[in-house]
């Protein structure tokens, strides 16, 4: 057993989201958004260096010395998967690990709007899950993935750098692959996800231009496109995918857009007002005519005002979901006004 292993499991026992060891600390784990140090001695370069590098293979220890960073997944049996990040710095080597329960939540725990359930539903079309590093997008897109593997028979296939939850074979055929290990990059992944027949196909991230393009095409041309973008609403999304294009070719994305873009569901993650755990505030567009007209006729400036007035479809703001969470008793208005846009609202 690796040294490591019995503090992952800490950190897991604790319901942490994160371990982080780094020189010149004690173990930090991060809980219910807070860092807290751990009752231990502080951590040499030598220390973490050797726990980091236990837990590699000979191949990522050499991936890791080249990039002088690595991006990998490590499991302890029937207890959580994790997704590790090490980075070298000025103190030493240094890792960051992401807690991954093994048993994928159903939609209905994570508090999710209603709403969400149905995009599951569609056969084509992009689904955008963004927010913050920490919001739980990936959890949100292993849900939805977990609920279209149960229920329709399907051929689903993700690309994922790297791979977290893990899909047993259900109703349909899931195939994961993670950047790196099964293939060079998440674009060169998605030209080949357009040759092996798929019906669904879940990106991990977004992160450039060629991935964007590709799976925004994969939608348009009859594939349930699933992903994640670091943005903060569901509006500048849309402005953060067309902005990544040059200009000559702008005019053809908001086309594309318009007529493939299904849902974004922004996320934040608020401390509970028990101060138990956190509580999801869910930001909900949906891609009705209205909205595909104003993408096509760059006004996107004017999706906020169209948002407000459809919530009868689904649609609602972060601000009217923090005020929910604020009127049920789940937060406090301090936590509401930290995390709302408009804080004037909650004075």
């Amino acid at each position: 057993m690796a040294k490591l292993d019995s503090v992952l499991r800490v950190a897991v026992q604790a319901q942490a989201s994160d371990l982080h060891v780094s020189p010149g600390n004690p173990f930090i784990l991060r809980q219910f958004g807070r860092l807290r140090k751990v009752k231990s001695p502080e951590l040499t370069p030598e220390q973490t260096s050797g726990l980091i590098r236990e837990i590699l293979s000979s191949g990522q220890q050499q991936a890791l010395d080249q990039n002088l960073q690595l991006d990998f997944s490590y499991e302890l049996k029937s207890l959580a998967r994790f997704r590790g990040n090490a980075i070298i710095q000025r103190r030493g080597l240094t890792a960051t690990f992401r807690i991954i329960p093994l048993r994928i939540p159903p939609l209905n725990e994570l508090g999710l709007p209603p709403v969400v359930k149905k995009f599951c539903d569609f056969h084509q079309g992009l689904i955008l899950v963004t927010g913050a590093t920490g919001q739980g997008k990936s959890t949100t897109l292993a849900s939805m993935i977990d609920l279209i593997n149960s229920t329709r028979p399907v051929h689903i296939l993700t690309v994922e750098d790297p791979v977290e939850f893990v899909h047993p074979l259900k109703t349909g055929i899931v195939n994961q692959r993670q950047l790196g290990l099964h293939t060079r990059s998440f674009a060169n992944a998605l030209r080949a996800a357009l040759r092996e027949d798929p019906d669904v196909i879940m990106v991990g991230e977004l992160r450039d231009l060629d991935s964007i393009r590709l799976a925004v095409t994969a939608a348009e041309t009859g594939h349930l496109v699933l992903g994640t973008l670091s943005t903060s609403s569901g509006p500048k999304t849309v402005d953060r995918i067309i902005d990544s294009f040059p200009p000559d070719e702008q005019n053809q994305i908001r086309t594309m857009l318009a007529e493939g873009l299904r849902a974004v569901v922004t996320q934040k993650l608020l401390p509970a007002a028990n101060g138990g755990g956190q509580v999801l505030a869910c930001e909900i567009m949906i891609g009705t005519v209205p909205l595909a007209n104003m993408i096509r006729s760059e006004k996107t400036f004017q999706i906020p005002s169209v948002m407000q007035t459809s919530r009868s479809q689904g649609m609602q703001s972060m601000d009217d979901a923090i005020q929910q969470l604020l009127r049920e008793g789940k937060i406090t208005v301090q936590a509401a006004r930290d995390d709302a846009e408009r804080k004037k609202r909650f004075q």
